[in-house]
This record gives structure tokens, C-alpha cells and sequence, in this order.
């Protein structure tokens, strides 16, 4: 498996925040799916395909550890989990930089499938090129 690497770093913001003052979940979540989607299409294009059109179909296994605080700057670290023909998961991993410390917050696989946007469906399509068989 491949090692995880930054694909997001922002800082969180008063506008951000619940009448509890910390960050809505559904914030965390939305830069998850962006950071997930990045790292996706790059590994996508790494591996040799061409520019995906991705769409989230599944956000499993959401946990979070700890609350997310104003001013705290939030590390999206993503890695591949796996790669099948149309779809690929990804594994993000949510840290903040609080002062002296860096705290693991929140984690959660992210499935993305590469659709056709031209047609009508927006049926699935292959992330990769079709290998034909040796001779």
C-alpha cells in the first residue's frame, strides 16, 4: 500500500463553527471528500489513466476522535487503499496542528467511481486503459 501523503492543509474558521463553537462535522467532511477526490485522481493518472470524472459514492467507516477547534490548522492525509476498474478507495486521515501538539481527529475510506458525463446515465467507466493480452 502506498504511503500517505498531504492532499489538503486549511485553516478552520470562525464561520466554521457550531453554537458549541467547534468546527460542524459537515465541514470536516466536505474538505474529506475534496481531499479524497484529489488524491484519487492523481493516483488515477499516476497508474497510467487519463483524467477522471469522479463522483463519491460511499463515505464508510467515519470516525470522529476528537473535536475540531477555530484557528486549528487541519491536515487531510490521504493514501490508496485500492484501485478496481471503475471505482477506487481511499483512506483519509484527518490531523490538526494545535500549537505544540498534532492530533489525530477524524478518519474515514472515501469510494469514488469514474463516470461518463456525456452520457445520458453518467454510467460508469473504466479508470484505466484496457490492457490487451500478450500475444
Amino acid at each position: 500500500m502506498a504511503d500517505s501523503y498531504l492532499a489538503i492543509q486549511v485553516v478552520m474558521m470562525p464561520r466554521d463553527t457550531n453554537p458549541h463553537g467547534t468546527i460542524f462535522g459537515g465541514v470536516i467532511l466536505s474538505y474529506l471528500d475534496q481531499a479524497g477526490a484529489i488524491a484519487a485522481r492523481r493516483e488515477i493518472l499516476q497508474a497510467g489513466g487519463v483524467p477522471p470524472v469522479l463522483v463519491t459514492v460511499a463515505i464508510n467507516r467515519v470516525e470522529f476522535h476528537q473535536p475540531v477547534l477555530v484557528g486549528d490548522v487541519v491536515r487531510f492525509l490521504v493514501r490508496r487503499l485500492k484501485l478496481g476498474r471503475t471505482s477506487i478507495t481511499m483512506q483519509v486521515n484527518v490531523e490538526v496542528d494545535r500549537g505544540q501538539k498534532v492530533l489525530q481527529v477524524t478518519e474515514a475510506e472515501v469510494v469514488y467511481v469514474g463516470i461518463d458525463p456525456s452520457s445520458p446515465e453518467r454510467k460508469p467507466k473504466p479508470l484505466l486503459p484496457e490492457r490487451t493480452p500478450p500475444l
